[in-house]
């Protein structure tokens, strides 16, 4: 199949603006209690020892490949340069894509878009998704309607034009998280019914739907064949070093290789051969025990945030695969980077180990010159770590089976940041170094080698093959990973190649006991996070990076934007989701605005005297975060989730009804803007 995916291209005062009620429900809320990560990475002195074990590959003929003169995110077209585009503007015009009015912030319960543009609803929560499916009805919701239709709190999505069909597409979403009170009248959150929990497990997963481009511009869901549900209780196959390990062999499946259902789908990635891939986030969450009970593994429980006690959804209360007291291995078996293939309704999906386990953001691909497979993916979590995988094998254009094997065999790395800034220059307040801007280079520090049928090195001291996939945080402790502010969505320019990687914020940067400031991460207490950029060596070891924003506020000192004029751009605070347009340009969607505004997407120049322009394209309605971006020449879509969640609201006592308006429930939805007659930006 000939196919280019189009998107390749808690209320903390004086924090993030996130709602308790969301931490609670999306993180267990993990932004209140200690992040897990208490190493203190003292071996970045051992790297010689780490580049030795290198060598070990290249005897055993795995030797990383250097980045050829072409390179290429899918279809393996396309030139890699590192240097900035020549589309430059002349000062004061705004570079191609970004010539829109920028939306002021405010706090409206609305999509608000800029003037010439219109937005509509693509599918929202418990729309139809497949034949069968009864018509939404909040007061009749049962979990066997819920299969049927689009599930809750979309985040990722992916438009994939369907060949031969003019203006058809699949929309591939992920439904991260539940929010029980915002779904159920008269929840009781000590006491969830076997109905609730049947709906949860059933709104959670993936929604494969097919669409058609309107005539008036937008889009609209069809009952097509492709559609397809994908929830807690779809089957999964394991692959990959973690495949029949002891860690993840439960009593249900001895041979440890079947894994039933995925949640906690945060954000994802397209793959050249036409699959989805989705990372598996805050999966601790779903798992629960009796109060007392004793934890069967401490040291790696802790090191993943999971708590043998009572879960916020209860759903152990139900099913013993979530009782960590009666299935203490189950939890071992989500946190992986799964793919699906959108093309088959009833292929099995995949969980891929190699990968590695831990709170995937995202997953996505790059493919060199010369055909190796890179797969970039951040761990969500303060003060944990950035990964890539470079395969063994070449894509092959138009080989779905053996493209679906590209990730069981390769290497897993993590990064390792370094600096020639003097560490007298990095106070934590964010003030900008001599030099001029936060710059440095840096390694990635090789961890696993995955081979055919699941064989595998560990290349990490003191660690099996199998405990680096299964419990790859506490491998790159050891290999002395740098602590970053919780790196989310890591995607490369389809023009550049050089890599952006949103870090969202981390609010115990600089706190007692904890990691101080550095170039990478250059504030105490950051509440708006910053935007990475790496010009990295794809398929080797060595990088180098810089900071193209330090979000917040434009008149605050500790904010930069790529040297640009501060006076002249939008604020913007806690990156979450990157993706690019034609042009070059960077679009950044955000979650938990600590700016007192409604979250948004935002539009940023890379190139020449605009570099570090960022405008401001929408904004979402209230209590909602922007997820999942997809920018196309003619077509913006954005994922609304959690709309109207604030702490003191729930169903009962709603504080949106967006997106139906009257007295409807707020329902989480998938939003296309458009503009009339032309082009986006231009």
């Amino acid at each position: 199949m000939s196919l280019v995916p189009l998107n390749l291209f808690v209320a903390h005062q004086g924090r993030s603006s996130r709602q308790h009620v969301t931490c609670r429900n999306r993180c267990g809320d993990a932004c209140s209690r200690p992040a897990p990560n208490t190493s203190d990475n003292a071996y970045f002195g051992d790297i010689v020892a780490a580049m030795s074990r290198r060598s070990v590959l290249r005897a055993t003929g795995v030797a990383v490949l250097a980045v050829g003169a072409g390179s290429a995110l899918a279809a393996c077209a396309g030139e890699t340069s590192t240097a900035p585009s020549s589309s430059t503007a002349a000062a004061g015009e705004p570079l191609p894509g970004m010539r829109f009015e920028s939306v002021a912030p405010n706090t409206e319960d609305a999509v608000v878009v800029p003037d010439g543009y219109q937005q509509r609803v693509v599918i929202a929560w418990g729309d139809p998704v497949l034949p069968g499916a009864p018509v939404f009805d909040i007061t009749r919701q049962t979990g066997a309607a819920q299969r049927a239709q689009f599930g809750f709190n979309n985040d990722f999505a992916a438009l994939l034009p369907v060949e031969g069909v003019a203006g058809h597409y699949l929309l591939v979403s992920n439904h991260e998280y539940v929010s029980p009170q915002f779904m159920f009248h008269g929840y009781d959150a000590d006491a969830p019914t076997r109905e609730q929990f049947d709906i949860e497990t059933g709104a959670v997963g993936l929604s494969v739907v097919e669409v058609q481009r309107s005539p008036q511009g937008g889009l609209r869901p069809v009952m097509g064949r492709y559609n397809r549900r994908i929830t807690a209780d779809t089957p999964f196959a394991l692959t990959g070093p973690a495949a029949g390990s002891p860690a993840v062999r439960t009593a249900a499946d001895p041979a440890g290789r079947t894994v039933i259902g995925t949640f906690a789908n945060c954000s994802g990635g397209v793959t050249p051969w036409g699959t989805v891939l989705s990372g598996e986030e805050n999966f601790h969450t779903y798992f629960g025990a009796a109060e007392g009970t004793a934890p069967a593994d401490p040291a790696r429980y802790k090191r993943y945030g999971v708590l043998t006690e009572p879960s916020e959804l209860k759903w152990e209360n139900f099913d013993p695969r979530f009782d960590l007291a009666e299935t203490p291995q189950e939890v071992n078996r989500f946190g992986y980077v799964i793919e699906i293939n959108p093309w088959d309704p009833a292929s099995v999906p995949v969980k891929h180990s190699a990968l590695g386990r831990f709170k995937h953001e995202a997953a996505n691909v790059y493919v060199t010159g010369d055909g190796t497979v890179v797969v970039y993916t951040g761990d969500d979590e303060r003060f944990d770590y950035m990964y890539k995988f470079v395969s063994d094998k070449l894509i092959q254009p138009g080989d779905f089976a053996h493209n679906m094997t590209l990730l069981d065999e390769g290497t897993l790395y993590v990064a390792k940041l370094s600096s020639d800034i003097p560490a007298t220059e990095i106070d934590g307040s964010g003030k900008l170094p001599a030099a001029g801007a936060f710059a440095g280079t840096g390694t990635w520090i090789p961890l696993l080698h995955s081979g055919p049928a699941g064989k595998a090195e560990s290349l990490v001291e003191g660690f099996s093959a199998q405990d680096v996939a299964v419990f790859t945080r506490l491998a790159a402790d050891k290999a002395g990973a740098t602590k970053m502010d919780r790196p989310e969505d890591f995607e490369a320019n389809p023009k550049t190649g050089k890599l952006y990687v949103a870090l969202t914020n981390n609010d115990k940067r600089g706190a007692e006991g904890k990691a101080t400031p550095d170039a990478a991460n250059p504030r105490n207490e950051n509440k708006n996070g910053q935007i990475l950029e790496i010009t990295d060596d794809h398929g080797g070891t060595s990088f180098t990076w810089d900071l193209l924003l330090v979000c917040g506020d434009p008149a605050a000192a500790d904010t930069y934007f790529g040297g640009f004029d501060k006076t002249k751009v939008s604020p913007i605070s806690c990156p979450d989701n990157v993706a690019f347009d034609g042009h070059g340009n960077l679009w950044i969607s955000t979650d938990g605005n600590a700016l007192k505004s409604n979250d948004g997407l935002f539009a940023v120049a890379l190139d020449g005297n605009r570099r570090g322009e960022t405008k401001q394209f929408l904004t979402v309605p209230i209590g909602a975060e922007t997820c999942g971006p997809v920018v196309t020449d003619d077509l913006i879509t954005v994922s609304v989730q959690h709309p109207g969640e604030g702490d003191d609201h729930s169903l009962d006592n709603p504080l949106s009804h967006w997106p139906d308006g009257g007295t409807a429930p707020a329902r989480p939805a998938v939003v296309a803007v458009w503009r009339d007659g032309g082009a986006i930006g231009l």
